[in-house]
């Protein structure tokens, strides 16, 4: 039974909007809509004006095969020959048109973050943000447009999800005062000061040359030889071997402007400010063994999860803020430079003012013209928001702007629809690769009269964008750093005391792990050394796990360093919305109960996905979401067993090597495989009826975080409560070398 047949929760990652038959279709039909989840770029033209054209309008027309041109053709399955067994001619133009075409389908890669998803949404202004900047879109109520594009930095595009790494969080708002591209990170600090050495970070972190291995990982010699060289780079490393850097979703991740900007109000005053995305859900990650399986089992985990949520109208959400400082002359802050990029500005000293809301809630409906070929420019800003002297952010307003020209075939990619300006545009460029504008008038230069003066410049009075005077000291030419960049180990210190002891492990696991990979041995007692500066107990467990020497430090751990609580992951309660929870079941299961949780769990905004031993109909109404064979544990936030899960049918190995395992008692393995390793990664498990037995054979029921219930209901409540933790962290286990 096809889940659309009955009243059950439709559980996201419908393929279309089609209902597919088995015999193949041929009667003409014009082209289906998409998908109601789902949305595209606004419809304007190139140079901003609004249509009326509906969505449809942008995509393929009629109810017939054409050429590019619109010439209706009869076959497409063979080329034109001389002959059933001849050569093909040259003059077949269908078949050289869709070769060709094909053949250039591909444009240049991102040379990072290549591998992304975005979706359209809303942001709302709050009205707070009105005191500090006269950017309209910060109005109170205002709504703009936004599109938002989330990627891992060192990877291909066809590398995993869930690589230990730096993940982009890219907003393009498309206001009415013109577009404005806040472009971050996950991590609210960067590897390096200054732009000039962009290129030797990513060529560091990148595949070595020779063998073009590994694949979107830091754990090899290249990288740790750049960073254990580079200090300034300690402070985003330790980040990056934090849980942040294999986060659970891009829903769950926090977003940063990383850099101080400049925020300029109706009244002239300014203020400098750092821009903070809030995640609604919270800020959680995964185990690393679960991020290793998860690229295997599911290497598009993230994007998925992203679509998924969005179409199952779990909508993510996130608060902007800002990080409010006095515009002084040194642009300083209780001696931490506001310049330097590798810095952050503790919460606890500088709260964090939310100034709006953003909502994502369409995903796009072609990947390659909207998230593919969306591009983000930092010099995208709008009246009330300019840019500081942050060395590595002047270094951006150039690379951005010159990689688009590359990648995107030209001048003119802001044409792109996804790129189109939702404010008027009457720039005077004209010509170029891909122009899709037909501009009119004869004069596109300025001073002009042939063209009544048009276009006009705008008198500052007028909101016009005006680059804030900001004074430059008398100086001279020279290339060095300021004193107060020179700082490369308190911060790192200071992250690293602000974790739980559970964090700390996972950390000192990730440093373990990654250096473990390099080969070089001088690589690793380098990087050592920074460890013990950045804190004793991490030094020592990271040399016992390498079997080296413990090492004298770089320098002295900073002393005086305060933790930010506000950097842990540990210790609230967050929503649920868009959690996924399996549930097991077999001929056992009480249909019933089986019904109640179904439906209580997608009552409480989350995804019921029934697990059965194999597919079809598994309760009236019900139909399996998986089956034995296609689950594995990473998929579930929660699991709640409702079968005793003995083997239904015998399973031969060889058409699932996950049921030729031992197991205990008389428990399916790939039961006993799910459970045993939703435990190891401090998930919540439930069960009722007869799903009691399986946990005491396991031998996990009575620990932490299992729970049994005489009902559904009783038990779902339970889920819930553990679900708002992320983890069960307790059940992590701890040396107590790092507490």
């Amino acid at each position: 039974m096809s889940a659309r047949d009955n009243n059950a929760p439709q559980i996201p990652g419908v393929p279309g909007t089609g209902e597919p038959t088995i015999e193949e279709p041929t009667a003409p039909r014009q082209p289906l809509p998409p998908k109601p989840d789902q949305g595209a770029p606004e419809r304007v033209t190139p140079t901003g004006a609004p249509t009326d054209a509906p969505m449809s309008a942008m995509a393929q027309q009629g109810e017939y095969l054409t050429t590019a041109h619109g010439v209706r053709l009869t076959n497409s399955d063979q080329s034109l020959k001389a002959g059933a067994r001849g050569p093909v001619l040259l003059q077949d133009h269908h078949f050289r048109e869709k070769i060709s075409h094909f053949d250039h389908e591909r444009i240049p890669e991102r040379v990072v973050h290549a591998r992304g998803a975005g979706a359209h949404g809303t942001f709302r202004g709050y009205g707070s943000a009105t005191k500090l900047s006269r950017a309209g879109l910060f109005a109170k109520d205002k709504e703009t447009s936004v599109f938002v594009r989330f990627s891992t930095v060192l990877g291909s595009r066809g590398s995993g999800d869930l690589a230990r790494d730096t993940r982009g969080f890219a907003t393009k708002f498309y206001t009415d005062e013109g577009t404005w591209d806040l472009v971050g990170n996950n991590m609210p600090v960067f590897f390096i000061q200054d732009a000039i050495k962009f290129p030797d970070v990513i060529h560091a972190g990148k595949p070595h040359p020779d063998r073009e291995i590994p694949q979107a990982q830091s754990a090899h010699d290249t990288f740790w030889d750049f960073v254990s060289l580079h200090t300034e780079a300690q402070h985003h490393t330790i980040w990056n071997m934090s849980d942040r850097g294999i986060p659970r979703s891009f829903r769950m991740m926090e977003g940063f402007g990383v850099h101080t900007f400049r925020l300029v109000a109706e009244d002239g005053s300014t203020v400098l400010v750092k821009f903070h995305w809030k995640p609604r859900l919270g800020v959680h990650s995964v185990a690393w063994e679960e991020a290793q399986l998860i690229n295997g089992a599911d290497p598009d985990f993230h994007r998925r999860d992203l679509a998924d949520a969005i179409e199952a109208g779990a909508y993510p959400q996130w608060e902007l803020g800002v990080q409010v400082f006095e515009d002084t002359e040194d642009q300083m802050f209780q001696g931490i430079d506001l310049l330097d990029p590798t810095k952050i500005v503790p919460e606890e000293l500088v709260p964090v003012e939310p100034v709006g809301l953003m909502t994502l809630d369409r995903n796009p409906s072609n990947y390659f013209a909207e998230t593919e070929q969306v591009a983000f420019n930092p010099n995208n800003l709008v009246p009330g928001i300019d840019v500081t002297n942050d060395p590595l952010l002047q270094g951006r307003l150039f690379s951005y702007l010159d990689t688009q020209i590359t990648r995107l075939g030209g001048p003119n990619w802001n044409q792109l629809p996804i790129n189109r300006p939702h404010a008027a545009v009457n720039d005077m460029l004209r010509d170029g690769f891909h122009q899709s504008a037909v501009h009119s008038g004869v004069a596109p230069y300025r001073p002009n009269s042939l063209d009544g003066g048009n276009p006009a410049e705008t008198p500052e009075d007028e909101h016009a964008f005006i680059d804030y005077p900001a004074p430059v000291p008398a100086s001279v030419k020279e290339r060095v750093r300021p004193q107060s960049f020179e700082d490369h180990f308190s911060q790192p210190r200071l992250f690293w005391l602000s974790l739980s002891e559970v964090e700390r492990e996972h950390t000192a696991q990730a440093y373990a792990f990654e250096l473990g990979k390099c080969w070089d041995e001088n690589i690793r007692t380098r990087q050592l050394r920074h460890l013990f500066a950045i804190d004793p107990a991490l030094g020592k467990t990271v040399a016992q796990a390498l079997g080296l020497p413990e090492q004298e430090p770089t320098e002295a751990p900073a002393q005086d360093v305060q933790a930010s609580p506000a950097l842990t992951q540990v210790g609230e309660t967050w929503p649920v919305e868009g959690r996924q929870v399996g549930i097991l079941v077999g001929p056992d299961t009480d249909a019933d109960q089986l019904a109640t949780l179904v439906s209580e769990i997608d009552g409480a905004d989350m995804v019921p996905l029934v697990i059965a031993p194999q597919g079809g109909e598994v309760a009236p109404g019900i139909v399996a979401h998986r089956t034995l064979l296609t689950a594995r544990s990473i998929e579930f936030d929660a699991v709640v067993v409702a079968t005793a899960g003995t083997p239904v049918n015998p399973v031969a190995g060889g058409l699932d090597a996950k049921a030729g395992a031992p197991s205990p008692g008389d428990i399916d393995p790939r039961v006993s495989l799910l459970l045993n390793e939703m435990w190891r990664h401090a998930k919540a498990i439930a069960a009722f009826g007869p799903g009691t037995d399986v946990l005491d054979a396991l031998q996990i029921a009575q620990t932490p975080g299992v729970v049994s219930a005489d009902s559904a209901k009783d038990v779902l409540s339970t889920v819930v409560e553990l679900l708002g933790s992320h983890r069960v962290w307790e059940r992590f286990p701890t040396t107590g070398m790092l507490a």
